[in-house]
């Protein structure tokens, strides 16, 4: 008996991927879970994996050719007793990215599609002769060929769908919004004594760590609530008010940038919200993102500090009319009571679409976030 290998559902705005690798070969030995073949549509990359065990039988789509959801990509001939064969310590792959095999996961380079080796010539030097006579003409040096510098390579190769996708939302963003940016500076001390000294019990009880992203999150919920301008967005030639908060996190993956969404935020409990987004890290990098995860959101946070970004002005993801950019907690002197002092000190940016938020609302929002991490037990405890 055979079982056909279909592309799964990709989502409902989505109606084709590409397919970017195969694990397996015509011919190997499956067993059920294994992973087949990897797929890459506009927003994230997904494993298809196999729902039976038995033999690879017939591969019928090529690394490279687009798939759409239904489709089958190949055969699987059943055999109840197909076992895996025993990983290798290396096997080769016939495409790029992360290959993972029972043993551990392999990083193998994209084949360039054209490789230009640069020769390095000297300049052509040309002397002119003054008050030379008309028939005379410049004297050149002729460049003298030398070998080609093996280290000046060029590689060409193909923008996978995702990075194409990225890049087209940026540039549409920059060419509908008027995108502007404010900024302002928060004192991160009151925070980081709440994690030093809660770090170890909150880990003890919800078993992960205590970061700052969720002191974030329940910051800018804080001020959405306050100035829901923020939180809204423009359809056509009207705005459209949110009584939730869907709050996209940005997270990098070798691959590209996704943003997966923490769906009613406000309601969310500071564990539940570290709890989502080690999840959501963990499937983004081992491409297990689900279409629905990456759905919708009302509101954005980057967080460029954790590459040691001192200050930068993210770009808005449309639709929605603002994002928060987070960046590197470094000490300065501050003052505080007369007296100058040294503070753990993070400058904060709010980009945001002017065409609906007036710079009164952003500033008065990225007020309302500080104010809310200076002063957490307000935020904390419902105040």
């Amino acid at each position: 008996m055979t079982v056909e290998i279909k592309v799964p559902s990709l989502g409902e705005s989505e109606s084709e991927a590409t397919l970017i690798g195969w694990f397996k070969h015509q011919g190997d030995v499956v067993s059920v879970d294994d992973v087949l073949a990897e797929i890459e549509s506009d927003k994230i990359t997904m494993e298809i994996t196999a729902l039976d065990a038995g033999v690879l039988k017939d591969v019928r789509v090529e690394i490279g050719e687009v798939v759409t959801p239904g489709q089958v990509i190949g055969v699987i001939e059943e055999s109840k007793g197909a076992q895996s064969p025993a990983p290798r310590e290396k096997r080769k792959a016939s495409t790029k990215g992360e290959i993972k095999t029972p043993a551990k996961a392999l990083k193998v380079e994209e084949k360039p599609k054209s490789v230009s080796k640069v020769a390095q010539a000297p300049p052509a030097k040309i002397q002119i002769v003054e008050d030379a006579p008309a028939e005379r003409k410049p004297t050149v040096n002729k460049p003298v060929p030398v070998e080609a510098d093996s280290a000046r390579v060029e590689e060409r190769i193909p923008m996978t769908r995702l990075r194409k996708r990225i890049a087209e939302r940026l540039k549409q963003a920059q060419n509908t919004a008027a995108i502007l940016s404010t900024f302002n500076e928060v004192n991160m001390q009151p925070v980081m004594q709440l994690r030093t000294r809660y770090r170890d019990a909150f880990k003890a009880k919800h078993g992960v760590d205590l970061g700052l992203m969720s002191f974030f999150v329940k910051a800018c919920v804080e001020g959405l609530q306050r100035y829901p301008v923020i939180n809204a967005n423009i359809d056509g030639e009207d705005v459209v008010y949110h009584n939730y908060f869907d709050i996209g996190v940005a997270v990098s993956t070798d691959k590209g940038l996704v943003v997966p969404i923490l769906r009613n935020a406000g309601a969310m409990s500071m564990a539940e919200i570290e709890c989502t987004i080690a999840e959501y890290a963990n499937k983004a990098r081992e491409g297990g993102l689900m279409p629905y995860d990456l759905k919708g959101g009302t509101f954005s946070i980057s967080n460029g500090g954790v590459f040691g970004s001192l200050l930068s002005t993210p770009i808005l993801n449309p639709p929605q009319s603002a994002i928060l950019g987070m960046h590197r907690i470094e000490k300065r002197p501050v003052v505080e009571n007369d007296a100058i002092v040294a503070r753990p000190m993070m400058y904060l940016a709010l980009s945001y679409d002017h065409r609906l938020v007036d710079g009164r609302e952003a500033v008065l929002f990225l007020s309302a976030v500080r104010e809310a991490l200076e002063f957490p037990g307000g935020m904390l405890l419902d105040l």
